[in-house]
């Protein structure tokens, strides 16, 4: 990044990235039941308190036996005793004897071998002919095979899935110890707006923005707080960013609009007015390239997003997500990326990495990666029906058809460690 740049506030993508990074720390630990745990962070190791299973168990439906006597199969032999789940055995397994035994339950003394019922015969007389033979510890769970007493069965750090609350369950932790969601707040800017409440005027723009970042919002597990429209006068501006900058209720204000250089355009010199210090006002991307981040002297974000509603909605996956997902503890930050075949050329203005609203398909190749059509950032439709974000680096002039480049997935289900595209952007 050269000088100049630098004095304009202009970074590359993965620069604004780690800069926004750099200040997202994890916030507060809170304690929750293991019914609201889901999505969240643990705190601390959460070790065994038993062995899991707490003696050796049959792996399925059928009997006990001793493999010695299998050793001449077909072999028929005596059963002395059904076990079901939850029994314990009363009797142990001699010679030319079996147990009926059901998947769970403990394996009696003197059996070391479990044979599935599809591998034996009932007879008349109510003996059981085993029809193949078997080596010792067939189809049995041994002792302490999923946990051992003491073990650390998850890492702080973790992300708590639906495995690992079947874990937690079964070490009985009812209460952990999580790191907390962080507080938002959203405040759209414009004298262009039209509140969802408001009678509808031809003249004005919908506030899609609020709502669309919401919803991003709310897929990562925090319910934001709208704080409504601000109006283009900075006394009002200042009004509505004194009370989403309140660090006693928030910890991430977005503020959508009004961080462009035009002569109506206050956010900034608002915000630094409040004691903000901005980090960054430019990104080298497009869409999004006037975004801006900022810190409070109280640790709390603050960005600038775009008004154009694509142009919000990408710098949100690409900063915003980000540093929410680190301040909730995540150590996996960045939408997954897959690689994919263009269905037909992309060609942009090089200088800026641009985010490509795209659908995929699948061939036998693997992924393909179709336009959703117009570009501009004002098609709000566009990221609707998009998959992905195809990334295409600003040293480029775009892709061939057929040639294969990074789409970031809109998927909401599966993070990475890094943003997929470091060095190529």
């Amino acid at each position: 990044m050269n000088s100049k740049n630098q004095e304009r506030g202009h970074l590359s993508v993965a620069d604004a990235q780690a800069e926004v990074l750099r200040h997202a720390d994890r916030r507060t630990v809170e304690t929750v039941t293991l019914e609201r745990a889901l999505g969240r962070v643990l705190v601390e190791d959460i070790r065994s308190n038993r062995d899991q299973p707490p003696y050796d168990v049959s792996a399925m439906d059928g009997f006990a036996a001793r493999s010695a006597d299998l050793a001449s199969a077909p072999v028929t032999l005596t059963v002395i005793e059904d076990i079901q789940a939850g029994d314990m055995p009363k009797q142990t397994v001699g010679v030319g004897q079996c147990a009926r035994i059901m998947t769970g339950a403990p394996v009696p003394r003197g059996a070391d071998a479990v044979i599935r019922v599809e591998d034996t015969q009932a007879q008349a007389d109510g003996r059981i002919e085993f029809q193949k033979s078997v080596k010792t510890g067939n189809d049995i769970r041994k002792l302490g095979e999923s946990l051992r007493n003491g073990q650390t069965v998850l890492a702080a750090g973790t992300e708590v899935t639906p495995g690992v609350i079947g874990v937690l369950a079964t070490v009985k932790a009812a209460q952990l110890a999580v790191f907390g969601r962080p507080s938002v707040a959203i405040l759209a800017t414009g004298n262009e707006l039209e509140a969802l409440d408001e009678p509808l005027d031809p003249y004005k723009i919908p506030n899609s923005n609020s709502y669309a970042l919401m919803g991003q919002v709310q897929a990562l597990g925090i319910e934001p707080t709208l704080l409504g429209i601000a109006r283009d006068d900075p006394e009002e501006l200042a009004t509505y960013l004194k009370r989403g900058l309140d660090h006693e209720h928030f910890d991430v204000l977005l503020v959508s609009g009004g961080s462009s250089v035009g002569v109506h355009d206050h956010v900034r010199p608002t915000l630094e007015a409040l004691g903000v210090t901005m980090r960054f006002w430019r990104v080298e991307m497009r869409p999004g390239h006037p975004v801006a981040f900022g810190t409070t002297v109280d640790g709390g974000l603050v960005f600038g997003l775009p008004g154009n509603p694509v142009s919000s909605m990408v710098c949100f996956e690409q900063f915003v997500l980000p540093a929410l997902r680190q301040m909730m503890g995540h150590r996996r930050l960045f939408r997954r990326t897959v690689e994919a075949r263009l269905a037909h050329p992309v060609r942009i203005r090089p200088g800026r990495t641009e985010f490509v609203r795209v659908t995929l398909e699948r061939d036998a190749q693997g992924y393909v990666a179709r336009s959703t059509g117009t570009q501009s950032s004002g098609v709000l439709l566009s990221m609707a029906v998009a998959d992905g974000l195809l990334v295409v680096p600003g040293t480029s002039e775009g892709f061939a058809e057929g040639d294969s480049a990074t789409v970031q997935l809109l998927d909401g289900t599966t993070f990475q460690d890094d943003a997929g595209f470091e060095g190529r952007v």
